[in-house]
């Protein structure tokens, strides 16, 4: 068996047909994970036990004739920011090494094990999920299965690794600011963050990122993504921001999608510098589709400049809030030292800053309005460069040239709330995967969902990292 030659439909149909167990499936991502997560660490923490423990009862439901859901015996991951009954949630700090083991789950998790989900473990992200490199002092770095001398991005490069490396068909992401994103792109998955509230992010506590980050499920395939979404998505009372419960599938969506006939393209958002080899895999991708029929619109834009200083206000502003109170904790030293600067610091911003960061966020919004007149679809590079080398400490190669924003076209769609997904295009010379960012409109979901699948089998990239 291997979980990347299945989809995750067919994986579900045939626990509940009695092909195969909920049982056997587990043990299977157990087995993978104990011969490679030595090498990829993508696991931070696993519980065997307690995973063929609610494999069992699965399997029980379908004995006696009870269907367990969707998702009946998937093996999953939790990024190590979300709560998942019986682990700690670490945010990959040592401050957080011994917090005790959450005794519920995130309504995220819980939704996903109604569905029949097996949480098998916690995956690794780096701390607080402040960063595209997935590392951290407590639990170190996390390999690319693609080639272990790069990085599998982040924030949720745990959970990407680890499908990419076969051992479990599916986890959890968020996105704050290309997490979901950056991280399925650089390891040939198809990714998508969701439009903001369609999936609950506000708990007991208030979001940490204000209304930047989205929480969503990773798979390899749109068509997995959609039938998780479908048992995810909905209402939250908790959630100031949740919307509400959508009449269709999101699964029947995507089960025929049709190519857009028209679409947009931007090479660089009108800001980016991108490195060649990135550009020209989105642009054999876009010979595909035009050879196909649809029209490619080029455009210099939609924005007049990079909004990463807005975005990092708000972002500043945030971790200030929620994280400044470590400053005074005794291990507050072995934190990122770049991090102890945003703890400390992140409150320089005025409240006029914030909003006028807010405001950009809105003009950004305007602009695509204005942009998605022409063609219901923009397209651009996931990622303005290759997944970097592990020993460039987070910075990546542009052209050649090392640039810290080497993920600086995914952010502005989080600052306008977009549904947006990442489709993959093929690998760099050095095997790493690369991806094409399709982006629609305001709770335009399924528009983005059809576009990114009907793309998806138009490119068909299918390869499988050799780990």
């Amino acid at each position: 068996m291997d979980f990347r030659t299945y989809r995750v439909s067919e994986l579900a149909a045939q626990v509940r047909s009695s092909e195969i167990s909920a049982t056997e499936l587990t043990r299977y991502s157990l087995e993978r994970i104990e011969a490679l997560n030595p090498t990829v660490n993508a696991f931070v923490a696993i519980d065997a036990e307690q995973a063929l423990a609610q494999a069992a009862i699965i399997d029980q439901l379908v004995v006696d004739g009870i269907d367990p859901g969707p998702l009946a015996g998937i093996p999953i991951g939790v990024k190590d920011l979300e709560d998942a009954a019986g682990f700690r949630t670490t945010q990959g700090t040592t401050i957080f090494a011994d917090i005790p083991k959450a005794t519920k789950d995130s309504s995220f998790v819980a939704r996903l094990r109604r569905a029949g989900c097996v949480v098998v473990g916690k995956t690794n992200t780096p701390e607080f999920g402040w960063t595209s490199r997935t590392q951290n002092a407590l639990f170190g770095l996390t390999k690319n299965p693609w080639n272990l001398e790069h990085s599998p991005g982040g924030s949720s490069g745990g959970s990407a690794a680890a499908i990419a490396a076969g051992m479990i068909p599916m986890a959890t992401g968020s996105d704050g600011g290309g997490s979901l994103r950056i991280p399925s792109a650089a390891c040939g998955l198809s990714g998508f963050k969701a439009s903001l509230g369609r999936i609950p992010n506000g708990e007991d506590t208030p979001p940490g990122w204000l209304d930047l980050a989205t929480k969503g499920p990773m798979a390899r395939s749109i068509s997995d993504i959609a039938l998780a979404l479908d048992a995810v998505a909905g209402p939250n009372p908790k959630d100031l921001s949740s919307l509400p419960r959508v009449d269709s599938s999101w699964a029947d969506a995507v089960r025929d999608p049709q190519l857009p006939a028209r679409v947009l393209w931007s090479p660089n958002l009108g800001y980016a510098r991108v490195d060649n080899e990135v550009l020209r895999a989105c642009e054999r991708a876009l010979d595909l589709l035009e050879a196909e029929g649809t029209q490619i619109i080029e455009i210099t834009g939609p924005f007049p400049a990079d909004p990463l200083d807005a975005w990092l206000v708000i972002v500043g502003v945030c971790i200030k809030r929620s994280l400044g109170y470590l400053g005074n904790h005794s291990r507050f030293g072995e934190l990122d030292t770049t991090l102890q600067q945003w703890i400390s610091d992140g409150a320089t911003a005025s409240g006029s800053d914030l909003a006028n960061a807010l405001d950009q966020a809105h003009l950004l919004n305007l602009r695509l309005v204005e942009h998605f007149k022409l063609a219901p679809i923009l397209l651009c590079p996931t990622t303005a460069g290759v997944a970097p080398r592990n020993d460039l400490g987070g910075r990546g190669l542009i052209n050649g040239v090392e640039f810290v924003d080497w993920v600086q076209l995914t952010y502005p769609f989080n600052m306008t709330r977009s549904p947006a997904a990442s489709v993959s295009v093929g690998c760099s010379k050095t095997g790493v995967p690369l991806g094409l960012q399709v982006i629609g409109p305001q709770h335009g979901d399924s528009i983005v969902l059809q576009a990114a699948a009907a793309l998806e089998a138009l490119i068909g990239f299918s390869d499988k990292a050799q780990i």
